[in-house]
C-alpha cells in the first residue's frame, strides 16, 4: 500500500471516529425525566422549556402513574431523573439503586389523602375492615396506607389492592373499590363522591413524613455537573416565583395553565391543590432540615425511617446502615448561593 493510500486511509478512519464521537455526543445530550401528575409550580418551567435553555438538552419528558414505575424505568437505565416520593425512593435505594436525591420538590403535607366512596358504610378508620381500598403500590400513599392501618390494628383486615392513580376513578365509578389514598388530580374526582378520612399531613405528624423529590443517577449526576446545577437553579426560580408570591398563581393566570396542561387537570383545580403543599427552597433544603447533614438529614432519617417500616411490612428484604448515601446537597448548595 503506498504512503498516500495510508493517509487516504488514516484519514477515512479518522473521518468515522469523529462521526461515531458526534454520535455519542449526541446521544448524551439526550436526557429522560420521569414525571407524575402531581401540580407543581417547576410544571410551568417544562412547559416553556426552560430547562432545556439553560442545560443544552434535548430532554423527553415522560409521564408515569407513580413513582415505582419511575424507579422500574430509572433501573433499566430508560430514564436518568425522575419524581417519584420518599417511598419508592427508600425502597430502590435499600435495594441498591444507585440514585440521589437532588432536589425536594414537595412536603406532601395534606395534599395526600385516604378518600372513601359515598354509600361505602365507611365512618371511621375502623369501618375499613374487609373492604377494598386502592394504592398504587410502592407508593407515599402506598407507605402511609400500611401505616395508618398498622395504627388502627387493620393489618390483614383490609383487602389493599395495587391500583394506578390513572384508573382509580373507573374502579371507584363501578364499585371495585371502596377507599383509595392518592393525590391529584385522581383524588379531586374521588372527592366528587366520597369523603376525606386521612391525610398525609396527619399521619405524617404522627411521624411518618413523606416527600415528593426528585432524583438522578449518580453516574450521570457526577458527568453532568454544571447542567445539573443549571437545571436546579430552574427548580429553584419556578419554585421561589410560586412561593413568594401564590396569588398570582390563579386559574387564569398561564402559568396555572401549564401545570393543569402537564397534569392533566383543569385549571381552576390547580392553585387550590397546590396550596395543600409546602415547597421548600434551596437555602432550606441545603441545610439539615432537608438535604444537609449527612446521615442526620431529614431525607436520609425519613428513608431510613420509611425503609425500616417498608422492611418490616415485607416489602423489602434489607436495610442500609446509611442512607445519606442516596442524598446530595451539592446543586441545592451551589444555588442557593
Amino acid at each position: 500500500m503506498t504512503s498516500i493510500s495510508l493517509i487516504r486511509r488514516a484519514l477515512l478512519m479518522a473521518a468515522a471516529v469523529s462521526c461515531l464521537g458526534g454520535t455519542a455526543a449526541a446521544q448524551a445530550e439526550t436526557v429522560t425525566v420521569g414525571i407524575q401528575s402531581m401540580f407543581a409550580p417547576w410544571k410551568a418551567a417544562i412547559a416553556a422549556k426552560e430547562f432545556e435553555k439553560v442545560t443544552g438538552w434535548t430532554i423527553k419528558w415522560r409521564n408515569f402513574d407513580s413513582g415505582g414505575d419511575v424507579m422500574t424505568a430509572m433501573a433499566s437505565g430508560d430514564v436518568q431523573i425522575g419524581v417519584a416520593g420518599s417511598s419508592p425512593v427508600a425502597a430502590a435505594v435499600s435495594r441498591g439503586m444507585p440514585i440521589e436525591v437532588f432536589w425536594v420538590l414537595d412536603n406532601i403535607a395534606d395534599a395526600e389523602a385516604l378518600v372513601v366512596r359515598n354509600g361505602s358504610g365507611i365512618q371511621s378508620p375502623q369501618d375499613l375492615a374487609g373492604k377494598r381500598l386502592a394504592v398504587p403500590f410502592v407508593s407515599t400513599t402506598h407507605f402511609h396506607a400500611l401505616f395508618a392501618l398498622e395504627q388502627f390494628g387493620l393489618q390483614n383486615k383490609v383487602k389493599v389492592l395495587n391500583l394506578a392513580p390513572s384508573d382509580m376513578t373507573a374502579a371507584w365509578e363501578r364499585g371495585d373499590i371502596d377507599a383509595a389514598f392518592v393525590w391529584d388530580p385522581a383524588l379531586g374526582h374521588l372527592k366528587q363522591s366520597g369523603k376525606v378520612l386521612l391525610t398525609s399531613g396527619l399521619l405524617t405528624s404522627w411521624g411518618k413524613a413523606t416527600f415528593d423529590a426528585l432524583v438522578v443517577d449518580k453516574t450521570f449526576a457526577a458527568k453532568n455537573t454544571a447542567a445539573m446545577t443549571a437545571f436546579t437553579k430552574v427548580l429553584q426560580t419556578t419554585t421561589a416565583d410560586y412561593v413568594e408570591a401564590p396569588q398570582n398563581w390563579t386559574a387564569k393566570s398561564p402559568k396555572v395553565a401549564k401545570v393543569a396542561q402537564l397534569s392533566g387537570a383543569k385549571p381552576e383545580e390547580v392553585p387550590e391543590v397546590m396550596g395543600l403543599y409546602k415547597f421548600p427552597l434551596a437555602a432550606e433544603q441545603a441545610g439539615p432540615v432537608w438535604l444537609g447533614g449527612g446521615k442526620t438529614s431529614g431525607v436520609a432519617k425519613a428513608l431510613a425511617a420509611t425503609a425500616a417500616f417498608l422492611k418490616e411490612s415485607k416489602k423489602i428484604s434489607a436495610l442500609l446502615p446509611d442512607y445519606s448515601l442516596a442524598v446530595n446537597p451539592a446543586f441545592v448548595s451551589a444555588v442557593s448561593k
